[in-house]
């Protein structure tokens, strides 16, 4: 098998970057050609210079961070395995760990820079949500000097993207494609009157709890913003209540839909939410509190899968595996999903997982489990049931 290059060359350095968690059989690198041509942009035009002030949206892994770590960044990221992966490369690359100050999606940059920042650059996330989100975050901490440089791949910047950018930043062009990634310049507009962050968002759930419609939060990471999606509703639709499941996971909960509804159906089960997503975390919470207030208590956890989940300690697990990281498509998370899960369950546990039809799952639960069958199945997505034996 060919190894991945992990070498970054750069105008600032050499860097060996690696995704997180470290895979062995790795397909992917841990930066793109969007982080390549920021950095040549930034060295070729000598944007830099000793003293500034420099925010980072969306670091995936370093690949901005770590070579420009001389400046002192604030990286803002939404991504728990992304944070740890800069984390990993800051040590791996003998980078002094006070020189990346690592903020999570929520926090106010405000709160962390005192006047405006000089310059910010932007990895365009996978949703418009989170971009728009992320650019009513910034707004506070720009001025007509900061220069905003945005960057993606070309497949992953439509005019859509360019419209939030103007809605909410000012005038914006676009560089021209090289090795198929673009760059977006926009120009902080002072007398733009920006209508306030609509996010969290909120929708009310086809279901009702003791005749009470059931209404959910989502912060603006959360994969569909204003409605169910189909593979969860199918999923909830099918959801297992049975008094041996004592210990329940809703894992990668995303805005915890999964959990809390089984929660409603297992009355007396311990609830336990996991996601790597800051904001997914935070509309769990959210969500499980609107519905149990103070009467009910449950776990909360923003880590990489089932870290901090005890080995043969949970009865049943809830999973919708996603089959991207960011904006590459990887099925890496749904194997470690399935793994994880295992040393999770207890003898006789069950790890449930919804997917569409077309995904190899059936076969990588039977390699791992060494049973699977099907609990239900529409022209779309099939419900699996493994059980550790």
């Amino acid at each position: 098998m060919e190894q991945i290059n992990t070498l970054l060359e750069t105008a600032f350095g050499r860097y060996q970057l690696q995704r997180f968690p470290v895979n062995k059989a790795e397909k992917l690198r841990a930066w793109d050609a969007a982080d390549e041509y920021v950095l040549q942009h930034l060295d070729e035009n000598k944007l830099l210079t000793e003293n500034i002030s420099l925010l980072i949206v969306n670091d995936g892994f370093g690949g901005l961070s770590i070579p420009l770590s001389r400046y002192k960044p604030v990286v803002m990221i939404d991504s728990y395995l992304a944070s740890h992966g800069i984390v990993l490369n800051s040590q791996n690359n003998t980078i002094d760990e006070d020189a990346i100050t690592i903020s999570n999606s929520l926090d106010r940059p405000e709160d962390i820079f005192t006047t405006s920042v000089d310059i910010v650059l932007i990895k365009l996330p996978k949703s418009l949500a989170m971009l728009e989100d992320q650019l009513h975050r910034i707004r506070p901490v720009l001025s007509s000097t900061t220069i905003i440089i945005a960057a993606g791949m070309t497949k992953n910047i439509h005019m859509s993207t360019m419209k939030l950018f103007e809605k909410i930043i000012g005038d914006t062009k676009t560089s021209l494609a090289r090795k198929k990634s673009r760059l977006i310049f926009s120009q902080v507009d002072e007398r733009l009157t920006v209508s306030e962050n609509p996010f969290p968002t909120s929708y009310t759930l086809p279901y009702k709890l003791d005749g009470i419609d059931l209404e959910v939060n989502n912060h603006a990471a959360v994969f569909s913003q204003d409605k169910l999606d189909v593979g969860a509703r199918f999923f909830v639709e099918n959801l297992p209540a049975d008094e041996k499941y004592t210990t329940i996971v809703d894992l990668g909960c995303g805005n915890g839909v999964l959990g809390v509804m089984a929660a409603i159906k297992n009355p007396t089960a311990n609830l336990v939410f996991t996601d790597e997503s800051y904001m997914a975390v935070e509309s769990a919470i959210s969500n499980f509190v609107s519905v149990f207030e103070e009467t009910r208590e449950a776990e909360f956890l923003q880590t990489d899968c089932l870290q901090g989940v005890e080995d043969n300690s949970v009865s049943l697990i809830l999973c919708n595996p996603p089959f991207h990281q960011n904006n590459a498509i990887t099925d890496n998370v749904a194997w470690q999903m399935f793994s994880e899960s295992k040393e999770a369950l207890t003898q006789k546990g069950e790890l449930w997982v919804i997917a569409n039809r077309h995904l190899a799952y059936h076969a990588k639960l039977k390699t791992i489990f060494g049973n699977c069958e099907v609990v239900a199945s529409n022209n779309k997505f099939t419900l699996l049931k493994v059980i550790k034996s």
